[in-house]
């Protein structure tokens, strides 16, 4: 192989190697008429077992089960896979009189469902880097097709650069780094590779810190990135990524750009049950962590618990995430002796005076004490009485005392960024992010908006839990609530969280007997100055006061 140096750029990354075919094979039934060809293509140079790319020589090798995608006439029309001696695979109807296009595509898979003939894009992500190198390849073949004839060569080229990263981190976790493109679309019809950004352009290196490989797709320079640019995959970390060149086809980058990751996002010890992020309540600079989950609890036990998931939410027998023995828990069945878990509870109902079934009005103007749901014992959250304790609620001008109007509406952040409707995990709700949140570890949409729709941020379980849930966000789902008698009502939709504050007005009566403030969201609209009749059920986020 020929390398050409252009300063610290190699740009013949890889040596791709002469796809040949030896023998012709008895031809397959055509189906519905059409031409079906098999195609067998021996690879001359290659090493044999794999399976990414030899970072010394940048040598590209297959292992079993390789795939090359085959085009012709603008659209795909087969696969040829890698049994450790050559590529082998079927084709249908190639256009006669033009060349069969090659398409290796790190052996990712492509987002669509692909279909002979009719097939004229597909797209492939490579932001996991952690196991192999993503290399992506494209050659047309170097004889046009003609009918019958097996027997086809190409040369395999590079639409990609090798690179090198030097990583330092305090993390077991992989690294992180964000601002590259990392997709790849394909289109067939006339077979050009379009490389862009994918989210936040993360591409995912191994763990630990040393020289570290990565296939980068073609893209003009990137600036150093500032702090979050890098960062730890468990989010316990963040950090900076150095400058990185213009990246060209088949380039070849073996001066290592330093990446560091060292700094811990969240310091402190977090307590039990708790998610790891701080929010400021006051204006004094009073923080605390909320809980993992919301508040359960089971009748027939007397046991308290959060739930496992931030997500999770009873619900009633047919809208819920919470399963208990195979079977659904229910709202709607609240009693004293009822076995399963509930999750939407009346004011005041902590099971000192009032008990969490109950449809009492409790007469206190805030929670205190024993009144507050924290008075208990959370069995996974520390199991001792007194650790926990619910937000307060309303003021008009977010003054010391009312803490889920300012952490909604006064906090200041270090993004500017307090909250943000969502879907996680096929969930409705609203993402809390935490005063030390960087928007480059993930980019929210139509943040700090009421009126924005729960599909504006759509998060996978994976991402949440790797890289938002470590990084301390916090998230409240749309559990519905429980009215004044058994129904529970829009699940899924709607989300009620209850506040300590019971809503004191003097207008010729007093309704502090009556009523209370709670956080109410829905689709499209978001009211944090609720109130509603203290008996009805509705869900609890408790929280635990941060003490450095």
């Amino acid at each position: 192989m020929n390398m050409k140096r252009f300063g610290t750029i190699v740009t013949a990354l890889l040596v791709l190697v002469a796809l040949t075919q030896c023998k012709k094979e008895e031809q397959p039934t055509p189906a519905n008429g059409s031409e079906a060809v098999t195609i067998t293509l021996d690879l001359k140079s290659n090493g044999g077992s794999r399976v990414d790319v030899n970072t010394t020589t940048g040598e590209v090798t297959y292992q079993n089960g390789d795939v090359i995608y085959v085009a012709s006439g603008g659209h795909y029309i087969g696969t040829l896979t890698y049994n450790g001696t050559n590529f082998t695979g079927g084709i249908t109807d190639p256009t006669v009189g033009e060349p069969l296009h090659f398409y290796f595509l790190g052996n990712v898979a492509p987002a669509e469902t692909f279909a002979a003939g009719t097939t004229t894009t597909c797209s492939v992500v490579i932001s996991d880097q952690t196991e192999h190198l993503p290399v992506i390849e494209y050659a047309p073949s170097n004889e046009n097709y003609d009918s019958g004839e097996t027997t086809y060569t190409a040369m395999l080229l590079n639409k990609c650069a090798l690179v090198k990263f030097n990583v330092t981190t305090a993390s077991e976790a992989a690294t992180c780094i964000t601002g590259m493109k990392n997709k790849v679309t394909v289109d067939f019809s006339g077979n050009t590779l379009t490389h862009s950004q994918e989210g936040n352009g993360i591409i995912t290196l191994p763990a630990g810190s040393g020289e570290k490989w990565a296939i980068l797709l073609p893209q003009e320079a990137v600036e150093a990135g500032e702090d979050g640019t890098a960062y730890s995959e468990d989010g316990a970390f963040t950090g900076t990524r150095g400058a990185v060149p213009a990246i060209t086809e088949n380039g070849y980058q073996t001066v290592g750009i330093e990446v560091s990751v060292t700094t811990e996002v969240n310091t402190g010890e977090v307590p039990v049950g708790a998610i790891c992020g701080k929010f400021t309540i006051n204006a004094n600079g009073d923080q605390v962590y909320f809980s993992q989950g919301n508040l359960q609890y089971q009748a027939s036990s007397n046991t308290w618990r959060f739930a496992d998931n931030q997500w999770d939410f009873v619900g009633d027998d047919s809208v819920g995430t919470v399963y208990e023995s195979g079977e659904k828990c229910d709202n709607a069945l609240i009693s004293s002796t009822y076995n399963g878990w509930i999750d939407l509870f009346g004011w005041g109902t902590s099971g000192y005076q009032y008990m969490p079934w109950s449809s009492a009005y409790p007469t206190s103007n805030s929670l205190s004490g024993n009144l507050d749901w924290g008075y208990n014992a959370i069995s996974n959250g520390g199991n001792q009485e007194g650790q926990w304790r619910t937000l307060t609620g309303y003021s008009s001008n977010g003054s010391v005392g009312y803490e889920w109007t300012y952490i909604l509406t006064r906090r200041q952040t270090s993004s500017n960024i307090r909250y943000a409707k969502a879907q996680v995990n096929s969930i409705n709700g609203i993402i809390l992010v935490p005063d030390n949140w960087n928007s480059s570890i993930y980019s929210l949409n139509e943040v700090n908006t009421p009126t924005a729709s729960y599909s504006c941020n759509t998060i996978s379980m994976s991402i949440w839990q790797n890289v938002l849930e470590n990084a301390g966000c916090v998230f409240l789902p749309a559990a519905g609530y429980r009215t004044t008698g058994s129904d529970v009502v829009n699940s899924g939709e709607n989300g009620r969280y209850w506040s300590s504050t019971g809503r004191y007005v003097v207008d010729g009566w007093t309704h502090e007997d009556w009523d209370a403030y709670c956080l109410n969201f829905e689709q499209n609209l978001f009211y944090i100055y609720w109130y509603v009749g203290k008996p009805c059920g509705q869900s609890v986020r408790l929280v635990q006061d941060y003490n450095p």
